[in-house]
């Protein structure tokens, strides 16, 4: 049993950071005056005369997460769960939001399509929003039924550009395809990338890593580069023959846009055939994890994660102080950037529950509505975001980051939030 005075200090501490963080997130001016309540636990409504819909109760907001614990993603799939159950229990404690508490039903689809999908009709009746689905495919499947049925507000893991478009459908940061035009600008800019060379792509096959590999043949026309293109299953594990294929082809650097066994796998076979050059991954190829196992070298050595927010191991406020209500709640879990996702997710929802309830509507549609208020949100984790048009990512920005075994997370920042002038111009729709 978990000591009181370790719980005590989990809600304390992300008190803190609901607090702290509060003053950093703004929404746009209300025409009648209505306030934004973009943190904490006050509202400017009394919760009585809200409109509202499914998941709604005169005591409780429901609301659904659609997970992997036991499929490719489990490490990050289990930090982001119990990052979104902390927030959840800190807001409860300071009284909710709209008069109610939040209440979170969890289901674990194992990164498996029929399960995947199948969750999320056993919940969608009973929520109003979802603050996680993990898994491109299975969101862009759902994706009509929610824009024309549904619309049921969802926060996804998932950020392939086939999303983009719907009002009810968000993500925090860029797209595959604009991340991975920044990946390889920053391997043009700093690690020798140069034009004629060839660069190697281990992507899954689906939305995510499709997705990631337009913005590949993207950068590479723009740039004069080739590409050894490199399809797997998520299922697939052992990188030898992918690598192989790539050393014979003589790449000047890879991207995987895979989970972190795939990338683990690519830069050990890669070190193992002395095929030494730089690999970087998109944000969900990284998972702290691995520095445990025998890929821990080769990852250290050359290997980097282009993603949308600083590393929980950063001494920003943001995830310093995050960490550490983690680790207060959770002592003996591993810190990773799933902690970060799962947090401004579950965060995100509750900020835009707070606006509906200023407005007066927590009925989906206000909670969409709500949503694309929040046009320059500041989430204390280093890029401010704009979710007002759903024909965009709400940010082009992107970190460079690298492995550090010393760091709480295993990672920190190689090159600060930037836009490539590539993925600026990148022709989106």
């Amino acid at each position: 049993m978990r000591k009181h005075s370790a719980s005590s200090a989990a809600v304390a501490a992300a008190t803190v950071l609901a607090l702290t963080l509060t003053a950093c997130s703004s929404k746009a001016e209300d025409d009648n005056g209505g306030g934004g309540g973009n943190g904490g636990s006050g509202d400017a409504g009394d919760g009585e005369s809200v409109a509202t819909g499914p998941g709604v109760t005169d005591d409780t907001i429901a609301l659904g997460a659609l997970t992997d614990m036991t499929g490719p993603y489990a490490t990050l799939g289990v930090s982001i769960t119990q990052a979104q159950q902390l927030y959840i229990k800190e807001v409860n404690a300071e009284g909710g939001v709209c008069e109610r508490d939040l209440e979170l039903t969890t289901r674990d689809h194992g990164y498996d399509a029929s399960q995947a999908i199948s969750a999320y009709n056993e919940l969608e009746p009973n929520v109003l929003a979802y603050t996680q689905f993990i898994g491109s495919p299975f969101v862009a499947a759902v994706k009509d039924q929610v824009d024309s049925t549904d619309h049921a507000v969802i926060v996804a893991q998932a950020w392939t550009a086939a999303l983009l478009g719907s009002e009810y459908i968000h993500m925090v940061g860029s797209t595959y395809d604009v991340e991975t035009i920044n990946a390889i600008d920053f391997l043009m800019d700093e690690k020798g990338l140069s034009e004629g060379d060839t660069i190697g792509h281990v992507y899954f096959e689906g939305d995510y890593g499709e997705n990631a590999l337009e913005g590949a043949r993207y950068a590479a026309d723009e740039l004069g580069l080739s590409i050894s293109e490199q399809q797997i299953k998520p299922t697939d594990e052992d990188m030898t023959a992918q690598v192989g294929t790539l050393a014979r082809e003589g790449v000047s650097a890879i991207i995987v846009s895979a989970g972190p066994r795939q990338a683990a796998s690519v830069a050990g076979v890669a070190a193992a055939v002395g095929l030494d050059v730089p690999i970087i991954g998109n944000n969900s190829a990284f998972a702290p994890q691995l520095l445990a196992t025998d890929a821990a070298p080769a990852l250290l050595d050359n290997f980097y994660i282009a993603a949308p927010t600083l590393p929980i191991g950063s001494e920003e406020e943001g995830p310093s102080t995050l960490a550490e209500a983690y680790l207060a709640e959770y002592p003996d879990a591993t810190l990773d950037n799933g902690v970060v996702a799962g947090w401004n997710a579950a965060r995100l929802v509750a900020d835009a529950l707070r606006i509906a309830c200023d407005n007066d509507d927590l009925t989906r549609e206000g909670v969409a509505a709500a949503m694309q208020e929040l046009n320059d949100y500041d989430n204390a984790f280093g890029i401010v975001h704009d979710f007002s048009d759903p024909a965009n990512p709400s940010s082009l920005e992107s970190f460079i980051m690298t492995p550090d075994a010393e760091v709480p997370g295993g990672l920190v920042v190689e090159r600060e939030a930037f836009v490539s002038d590539l993925a600026e111009s990148f022709p989106r729709g």
